[in-house]
Parts: C-alpha cells; sequence; structure tokens
C-alpha cells in the first residue's frame, strides 16, 4: 500500500499540524503492508523534516511542491497540482493533513482529511471576518469532497455534527493524533542564558483560543504575590500568529521582559527536554480540538495545569489540574498552578490509546477500507495495484524530478 501526506502549509517552523502528519508517518511506518509513504512539504518546510527526527526508513519520501509562500498559492497547488502528484507517484490513499482545497473528481484514488477542530466556527476571532469566511468555505469544501473525515478526537467528532450535513457527518471516524514518549531528549536547554532558573512551560501558537495573555497576567500575579520564586520563567513554545504583538505588548507593560520567553522551531528533542524540565505545564486554552501538550506533558511525568473543556479532559481526566475559565480566570490559574507547584512531579502516565501501535492499526483499517470501495466503484478492478513497488528515491537522497510542478529532495 502507498500512501501521500500532504503536509505543505504556511509555516516555517513545527506546529501541532506538521507534527500531526509526522506522528502519522511514524504509525504507518510500524506496518509491513506500507509500501511507499509520501510526504509532500512546502519549499520553506524542509528543515521540518531533521525537527521531526523521522526514522531513518527506505519506504519514506519527501517531495516539494512548487508553491509561492502565499495563501492563494498554496491553495490553488492543493487544487491543481496535488491530485497530479498523487497519480504519477502511483498512490493508493492521499491524506490531508488538514483541510485544503480538495478536487475530488481529479484525484484517481480516495482522499481522507485529517480535522483537528472547528475553529472558524467555534472561535472565529483566531481568523477575523474576511478570513473566517473563507476558511469556512475552505472547511465546508474539504470536508464535502473527501472520501473520510479522520477527526483527531471525540470532541472534534461530536462538534462536526454541528455544522455539516448528516451525509458529510458519516463520513466521520476518530482517530486520535499519535503521541508516544520520546525516544530522543536534549542534553541541552534550548531557553536562551538559561542558568537553572525553575520555569513554566506552555506550548501554543499565538491563537486567541490559547488564552497566552491569561497565562502572562497569571504569572505576573504569582511573581507579585510572592507564591512562586522569583527567578522563576514562563517559556511559550509556538510559532507566531495573530496575538504576537498583543502578547509582546503585555508583557513589556507588565515589566515581564526577560522573564518569558517566546520560542520557536524547536526541535523534538529541545521540546522533550523542556517537558521534562518545567515545573509544570499550563495549557489554559479556551478551546481546543486535541490537546497534545497535555498528552505530551502527562507522558513526560508533568505537573498539568489545564482549562477543563472537553479535549483537555478527554486525554487528562484525574490527572491533571483542571481550571474553570470564569470572570475569576486570572486568579483561578494563578492558583491552580501555585496549587500544583506543591505538589511531587507524578509519574509519567500511560496513553495507550495514543499509541502508534493501536493508531497505525486505524488508520491502515480506514485505508483499506476506502481502497475497496473505491474498487467497487470502478467496477470491481482496484484502481491501484499492491506489488509493493515504490517511485522515486529513499529521505535524503538526491534524485530527479518526477515533474516541473514539484521536485524530490
Amino acid at each position: 500500500m502507498k500512501i501521500l501526506i500532504a503536509v505543505a502549509s504556511f509555516a516555517q517552523n513545527l506546529s501541532g499540524l506538521q507534527r500531526h502528519a509526522f506522528n502519522v508517518a511514524r504509525c504507518l511506518l510500524l506496518q509491513p503492508e506500507i509500501s511507499a509513504l509520501h510526504l509532500v512539504l512546502a519549499p520553506w518546510q524542509l528543515n521540518l523534516v531533521s525537527q521531526a527526527s523521522l526514522p531513518n526508513d527506505v519506504r519514506l519520501f519527501t517531495h516539494v511542491g512548487n508553491m509561492a509562500p502565499n495563501s492563494f498559492s498554496r491553495n490553488l497547488w492543493y487544487f491543481q497540482e496535488l491530485p497530479k502528484i498523487a497519480a504519477q507517484l502511483g498512490v493508493d490513499v492521499v491524506h490531508f493533513s488538514y483541510p485544503m482545497p480538495l478536487n475530488a473528481g481529479a484525484f484517481h484514488c480516495p482522499t481522507v482529511v485529517s480535522l483537528h477542530d472547528l475553529y472558524p466556527y467555534e472561535i472565529p476571532m483566531n481568523f477575523g471576518f474576511g478570513k473566517v469566511i473563507f476558511n469556512r468555505l475552505v472547511l465546508q469544501q474539504c470536508l464535502r469532497q473527501a472520501d473520510s473525515i479522520a477527526c483527531v478526537s471525540e470532541a472534534t467528532y461530536s462538534g462536526l455534527r454541528r455544522y455539516v450535513p448528516d451525509h458529510v457527518s458519516r463520513k466521520s471516524i476518530r482517530i486520535y493524533n499519535c503521541v508516544e514518549p520520546s525516544p530522543t531528549t536534549s542534553t541541552e536547554s534550548p531557553i536562551p542564558s538559561w542558568c537553572r532558573e525553575p520555569f513554566l512551560l506552555c506550548v501554543a501558537q499565538h491563537r486567541r483560543n490559547k488564552n497566552i495573555c491569561l497565562l502572562v497576567k497569571a504569572f505576573n500575579w504569582l511573581l507579585r504575590s510572592g507564591q512562586i520564586e522569583a527567578a522563576t520563567k514562563l517559556v511559550v513554545i509556538g510559532i507566531p500568529g495573530p496575538e504576537t504583538s498583543a502578547i509582546k505588548r503585555l508583557i513589556s507593560t507588565t515589566g515581564l521582559t526577560g522573564k518569558v520567553y517566546l520560542l520557536e522551531g524547536v526541535s523534538e528533542p529541545n521540546l522533550q527536554w523542556c517537558y521534562s524540565n518545567c515545573e509544570a505545564l499550563v495549557a489554559p486554552s479556551v478551546i481546543e480540538g486535541f490537546g497534545l501538550p497535555v498528552a505530551e506533558g502527562l507522558l513526560a511525568g508533568c505537573r498539568v495545569v489545564c482549562s477543563d473543556i472537553p479535549a483537555h479532559r478527554e486525554i487528562g481526566d484525574g490527572r491533571c489540574h483542571f481550571v474553570v475559565l470564569n470572570k475569576e480566570a486570572e486568579v483561578a490559574l494563578a492558583y491552580a498552578i501555585s496549587t500544583s507547584l506543591r505538589e511531587p512531579k507524578p509519574w509519567p502516565a500511560p496513553l495507550p490509546q495514543l499509541s502508534a501501535q493501536v493508531l497505525s492499526k486505524q488508520h491502515l483499517a480506514l485505508y483499506r477500507r476506502l481502497i475497496v470501495s473505491a474498487s467497487r466503484m470502478h467496477g470491481g478492478s482496484s484502481i491501484s495495484s499492491f506489488d509493493g513497488a515504490t517511485s522515486g528515491n529513499p529521505i535524503d537522497a538526491p534524485g530527479p524530478s518526477f515533474a516541473a510542478q514539484y521536485r524530490e529532495k
């Protein structure tokens, strides 16, 4: 079975979407039935492969799509060029790592889209008026055109029914994000000028729903009230976004410059170092599709303080300090952090439902079902062979171009 995972996005550094795609790749490579796994990235994302610490496997291939660094070019590439690449590679399934324009009639094989959240409907402030309308249209178009929708949590799976017709929601299935203990951890801190000061950790893109400004205010309250050591830092790891300017202004006006670090482009080993060495992981989001940092924090043995929302409950019920974000949210969050720091660090929590062994089988079962269904629609003949043949060259090996539209790394 040959699978193509479309990873291309605007991000130049690892974010939740890219990490999801790479984790799906790790899952699939556990299965001998996978004869070739193709990752297609944007030209500015080549560094992500090394950041993600993917396994060295001869079945794994990377390709670079020919697109400009803007939304129009990227959307057009997904609609026009990705079907051509899938055909030239002869893959059996194309897996969109997140919703993008999908030209179903141009694909020779079934398509799957991972649905992480429903932000365009649930938190439109993330986008602004013009962009939220466009994102809703793209989301609806992709979900209607895809052969299957793989929701990354029960929270997203349940929420989907509120925003799409029944015939679309019936194509959905819940397959969790893969989250496992990291096999590699850095021995050096990614925090600039770190001198063994205690630090709180937040892993989040700079978006409204992540509530980073609330965390900065709670951190300031903890420092001013003497509830935490004066040397304590706050480390926020995530790519910039619509809230970056507001976060930086708040850090400046509260006098926290040099106390709060905003980091991006952190490799997987360095991220694991942060999980292992932080005093607590804090996830104050108002809404999430899947609490990836919460899961990773639990696996690493972190104290975890998080907002009391369905996606966090789904993963960390009974293991986290949950905070109801009401009118006194700043004080409530600060109190929960202070309380957690007085408790011993927990043992790493097992999360077998998020393991690669479990999820790789679920992905394969979905792909097989789609391939069989597509074969029946084409008169009973398979739309793509299962002879195990691969196209191109192994990851990180030089090789010729397949076409002018994209090149293989």
